[in-house]
C-alpha cells in the first residue's frame, strides 16, 4: 500500500510532464494507454464561459494525449441538472466519470454506488465529496480543485494586505452560501474578513444569478448604495466576480475605491484586475481541473491506482501578475 500510495501521488505530475514535453502517453505496445476508455466528464458552465473553457481545455487535451473518448456534459452550475446527467452517463456505461460536487454526498450517493458495482471509475472535481472519496478512493474515487474553505481564506488574507483594510470596515461577502460544499470557499473568505475585525455582510447568490451572473450587477450596485462607506467586496462565484467591475461603475465607484477579492480569470475578471476594478482573484488552475481526472481514469483502469486529491489552487493573482500570464490565458491554461 506504502509504494501504491507513493505511485498515486506522483501519476499526475508525470502525466502533465509528458504532455509538457509533447511526447505521446503510450502503452508499452505503443498504442496510447487511454485507447478504447470512454470517459463522462461534468464541466459545469456552458460552453465557452470565463469560468469552464479552461476546464474544458484541460480535459481534451488530456484526452488527446491518452487517447480517451471524451463525453462533455454542461449544466449551467445546476445541482439538479449535474445529478440527471450522471444518470445519462451511468446509463451509457462508460469506463469512467468525472462528477462535481456541487449537489454535495447524499444525492449523489446511491448513483456513485450503482457506478461502482457496475465498474465504473468515478472521480471528482472543482467540489469535493469527502464522504464518496473516503469510500471508493481504492477505486480510483479523487478530486481535483481547491480545498474550498483554505480557498476562501486565502483570498481575504490577500484583500487584506492589498487594500490595508482595517478593524470595523464595511465588508459585502456575496456567495453561495446555501449550496452545502460548495459553499465552503465563501464561507472561508467571509470567516477571514471577519477574523481580521472587519464588519461583514453576507448575501446568498440565487440560482437565478448562478444561472445568468449579469443579474449580480443591480443587486451589488443597491448594496452599496445602502452603505456608501463600504471597503471591500468578495465572492468565490468566478462569473459573478467577473460583473463587479460594471456594478462598481454603475454605483459611481473609481478604480481601487472598493477593495475586490473573486476567483478565477474570465476574460472581463482579466480586464478588471488590470484597471484595478478587481484587487486579487483566487487562482483555481482550472486547466488541472480538466486534465487531472482524466488522468485518474485512466491510471485506475490501466494499474488500479487509487484516487489522487489534489489542491490545484495556487493562490491569488493580481494586476501586476496577470500580465505576466496573458500568453498562456490565451491558451486556455488558466
Amino acid at each position: 500500500m506504502k509504494i501504491r500510495s507513493i505511485l498515486c501521488r506522483g501519476a499526475g505530475a508525470a502525466a502533465l510532464l509528458a504532455f509538457a514535453s509533447g511526447v505521446a502517453i503510450a502503452a508499452p505496445s505503443g498504442a496510447k494507454l487511454g485507447a478504447g476508455l470512454t470517459m463522462y466528464f461534468q464541466m459545469g458552465g456552458s460552453p465557452g464561459d470565463g469560468s469552464t473553457l479552461p476546464r474544458e481545455i484541460g480535459a481534451k487535451d488530456a484526452a488527446r494525449a491518452f487517447g480517451v473518448k471524451l463525453v462533455e456534459q454542461y449544466s449551467n452550475w445546476q445541482p439538479e441538472t449535474m445529478i440527471t446527467q450522471f444518470r445519462q452517463a451511468l446509463a451509457a456505461k462508460p469506463d469512467c466519470i468525472e462528477i462535481m460536487g456541487h449537489p454535495g454526498n447524499k444525492p449523489f450517493m446511491p448513483l456513485v454506488a450503482q457506478a461502482e458495482k457496475a465498474g465504473i471509475v468515478v472521480t471528482a472535481g472543482n467540489v469535493p465529496l469527502p464522504k464518496l472519496e473516503a469510500l471508493y478512493r481504492a477505486n480510483g474515487f479523487g478530486y481535483a480543485g481547491t480545498y474550498l474553505f483554505k480557498g476562501g481564506e486565502t483570498t481575504a488574507e490577500a484583500m487584506i494586505k492589498a487594500g490595508n483594510l482595517k478593524k470595523g470596515d464595511i465588508a459585502l461577502e456575496y456567495g453561495v452560501f446555501a449550496e452545502g460544499i460548495r459553499g465552503l470557499s465563501d464561507k472561508g473568505l467571509a470567516h477571514g474578513l471577519k477574523k481580521a475585525g472587519l464588519k461583514v455582510y453576507t448575501l446568498n447568490i440565487s440560482n437565478k444569478v448562478n444561472s445568468d451572473p449579469a443579474l449580480a450587477v443591480p443587486i451589488i450596485v443597491a448594496f452599496i448604495e445602502r452603505h456608501p462607506t463600504i471597503k471591500a467586496i468578495g465572492t468565490q462565484q468566478g462569473l459573478v466576480t467577473s460583473f463587479i467591475p460594471q456594478a462598481l461603475k454603475e454605483a459611481g465607484k473609481k478604480p481601487g475605491q472598493i477593495t475586490v477579492g473573486g476567483i478565477d480569470l474570465a476574460p472581463a475578471t482579466i480586464s478588471g484586475l488590470k484597471s484595478k476594478y478587481i484587487t486579487v482573484t483566487l487562482n483555481q488552475q482550472l486547466y488541472l481541473q480538466g486534465f487531472l481526472p482524466v488522468a485518474q481514469c485512466v491510471l485506475t483502469k490501466k494499474f488500479g491506482l487509487e484516487g489522487m486529491n489534489t489542491n490545484t489552487a495556487a493562490g491569488t493573482d493580481n494586476g501586476a501578475m496577470i500580465e505576466k500570464m496573458i500568453p498562456l490565458i490565451k491558451k486556455g491554461i488558466y
